[in-house]
């Protein structure tokens, strides 16, 4: 009996990692896609390690490119066939400016990277998820998608067009029995570029663990559709909350 797949697009050294070792660990066989094999190779190893017999593989692809994208999905499904789970997690930096400071370039980069390349990877798997009546897309955000910023204005439009994405997809299609959820990072998480901005002022209680919030996102798949979320917010118990 083949196992489920889980494709993970935006599979770094953080959340990506315990993610692929999480739903490993559950009995999938991961794709993982970023940009490069090397960028991914922490949650290739976490997955065979958490499963020894897990499959693995790594597709190449460039998240603001919506044509390279389902290029890799595509070589993706052609090799384990259809996806059971899509997570997009693509992460990004966080950009520092006044709103009328913004470049039309980077505004366009921004949009293309968290709106389009995460429904480049929703059109690659949902007409199958349809067409079974089951599967999970799960979308990586943050408490940007709620409220503007007067210093990070791109990324909140950018979290702004992936909740209203995800919103819309879900009042679609969650009728065919796909679970369609935004999942909100109301945190840092503790992973190796927060440790090295944190500094000295590093504490791990304040900030979320990686395996916690992949833990949160297994349960969210696990959910039964009579009592199904599509919004879910995640914060360590220490978290001022911002919203």
């Amino acid at each position: 009996m083949s196992k489920p797949i889980c494709a993970i697009v935006g599979a770094g050294e953080g959340l990506g990692r315990s993610l692929a070792a999480k739903f490993a660990g559950e009995g999938f066989d991961i794709g993982l896609i970023s940009r490069s094999e090397e960028g991914s190779r922490a949650a290739i190893d976490a997955a065979v390690t958490a499963r020894v017999n897990t499959k693995t593989r790594h597709f190449p692809a460039d998240a603001t490119q919506p044509s390279s994208i389902e290029q890799a999905m595509g070589s993706l499904v052609d090799v384990f066939g259809d996806v059971d789970v899509l997570i997009y997690n693509v992460c990004d930096g966080f950009p520092r400016c006044e709103p009328l400071d913004m470049d039309y370039d980077e505004m366009e980069r921004v949009f293309r990277l968290e709106v389009v390349g995460a429904f480049a990877a929703t059109k690659s798997v949902l007409p199958a998820m349809r067409q079974r009546g089951s599967g999970s897309i799960l979308f990586s955000s943050a408490t940007a998608a709620l409220r503007g910023s007067a210093s990070y204005p791109l990324y909140a439009i950018g979290k702004f067009g992936l909740r209203a994405l995800t919103q819309s997809l879900a009042r679609a299609y969650s009728k065919d029995g796909v679970h369609i959820v935004h999942i909100r990072l109301d945190c840092d998480l503790d992973v190796p570029r927060m440790r090295e901005l944190y500094g000295d002022r590093y504490d791990p209680d304040i900030l979320a663990d990686p395996d916690a919030v992949a833990e949160s996102y297994w349960l969210v798949h696990c959910q039964p559709r009579s009592a199904w979320s599509n919004e879910v917010e995640l914060r360590p118990h220490m978290e001022n909350w911002t919203c």
